[in-house]
């Protein structure tokens, strides 16, 4: 497995020591641009790291927000887009429905780019009825690192947020992350 982190805009700096991929929010809703996207993403890419860029969901307005993100997140060959679903700040979440038009339009949007679905364990097991995440389920589960308590199969894990949140993929290197993230 390989190492990396996510981060946003709550992340003033960030070491790229020893890690294969940094994981960035870039948009949240309709409305929210992280303010450090450039600068992380910058710091990432000098790092030689893969580098993707996540949506926190919101629900309604499915087409809009993946507009908005394709808009907003960099486009370039094999970055990594993702859907952060959660529970947002007054507590609500996006439809299983939702979750999976979403997921669908982006990947309409950026054929040339792998789309993943972050979501926590209780989300996957309680909300999630089409077991749909796009070209890879990206789980978080605070446990050892690589052993979520799931059975489904994921690409990358996160396993802490403490200090940062830290991740693992399931790929030997990160040549392997970078051949797998440029589908031809």
């Amino acid at each position: 497995m390989i190492r990396g982190i996510d981060v946003s805009s709550h992340q003033t700096t960030f070491d790229t020591d020893g890690l294969s991929f940094v994981i960035i929010k870039a948009t949240e809703g309709r409305s929210y641009v992280n303010p450090k996207l450039s600068a992380q993403t910058k710091r990432a890419r000098d790092a030689g790291c893969v580098v993707g860029y996540y949506h926190f969901l919101w629900p309604g307005n499915i087409k809009a927000q993946a507009e908005y993100f394709v808009s907003k997140a960099p486009e370039e060959e094999g970055d990594l887009l993702a859907a952060d679903w959660e529970w947002t700040g007054d507590h609500t979440a996006a439809s299983n429905a939702e979750k999976d038009r979403f997921i669908r339009e982006v990947k309409r949007l950026r054929p040339d780019h792998r789309v993943l679905l972050y979501a926590n364990r209780d989300f996957w097991l309680n909300r999630d009825t089409t077991s749909y995440a796009g070209d890879g389920l990206w789980i978080a589960d605070y446990v050892r690192a690589g052993k979520p308590r799931i059975q489904a199969k994921w690409k990358f894990h996160q396993y802490t947020s403490s200090p940062i949140d830290k991740n693992v993929a399931a790929f030997d290197s990160a040549d392997e992350l970078r051949e797998w993230a440029t589908p031809q």
